[in-house]
């Protein structure tokens, strides 16, 4: 059972799970590069300044922590900063209660619990990568 555990850290699904854990973090970088002045006003309208200086640490943190989650270099604590990066990102641009009533508030609603979900993720990735350094105990 142990083996079987280990093989599953280490093969093809897991590595496509982390991949898909990890998408936001890359596509959103790629795009804030690839349109920088949008970038700056998504940063000036949650109040994020100075707007420049702010894309950027958003770029490279996203990137950065991917990376390392993706090649398994201190994936645990990558894995909790993104998790309390989500945390903060999520109460600065998700006030689904402060919406009317409506398609908005409901699709505002379930973008708030699916970062929560991402949260949990980058939880339960955490803890998974600390346990196998710790010869495996659950």
């Amino acid at each position: 059972m142990a083996a079987t555990h280990a093989a599953s850290r280490t093969g093809a699904f897991h590595r496509l799970a982390l991949l898909l854990l990890c998408s936001a973090y890359i596509q959103g970088p790629l795009t804030k590069i690839l349109d920088f002045p949008g970038a700056m006003a998504e940063m000036e309208h949650f109040g994020l300044a100075p707007a420049p200086l702010f894309a950027v640490g958003v770029i490279v943190f996203e990137l950065a922590m991917s990376a390392l989650i993706l090649i398994g270099r201190w994936r645990w604590l990558a894995a909790l900063a993104l998790a309390a990066f989500t945390l903060a990102a999520t109460f600065v641009a998700i006030h689904f209660w402060e919406l009317p009533a409506g398609q908005g508030r409901a699709m505002a609603m379930n973008a708030f619990f699916e970062h929560l979900g991402l949260i949990g993720g980058f939880i339960l990735i955490a803890l998974d990568d600390r346990s196998s350094h710790r010869g495996g105990a659950r």
